[in-house]
């Protein structure tokens, strides 16, 4: 658990720190990627066994299962990117429901052990300094 969390924390760090977001519950670079403006973002932590292991052909591979399912799905849900981590990844989607996340995941075969929903994105800016 404080795996996730630490790597929670870096996720949202990384994606509010390249957006520079300031305290906003989904940037607007990230609403531009979608058609539905009601979305929210989404962390989903998959513990896949020897992910670290995995070709560029493997990641590919999986990549398009995921887009396949999107497809299928609709636009009432995106997938944004992932961080592969040893044997985890944690993939960070916007989508009108946790439920559409879940069934994304039965659909494509890919485990989601949890799905966390982001109340906000911070970043350094947030503080008021500069460094």
């Amino acid at each position: 658990m404080k795996t996730f969390r630490f790597v929670l924390c870096l996720v949202l760090t990384l994606i509010s720190f390249q957006l520079f977001a300031q305290e906003k519950s989904i940037p607007d670079v990230l609403r531009e990627k979608t058609t539905l403006k009601s979305q929210s973002m989404y962390v989903i932590e998959r513990e896949i066994p020897n992910l670290d292991t995995w070709s560029a052909t493997d990641l590919k591979t999986a990549s398009k299962t995921s887009c396949s399912v999107l497809k299928e799905m609709g636009p009432k849900i995106t997938w944004l990117h992932s961080y592969v981590t040893g044997n985890k990844m944690y993939c960070v989607y916007l989508a009108e429901s946790k439920e559409l996340v879940q069934e994304h995941a039965e659909k494509g075969g890919f485990p989601a052990n949890t799905i966390a929903k982001v109340v906000t994105v911070i970043d350094h800016s947030s503080s008021g300094e500069t460094y």
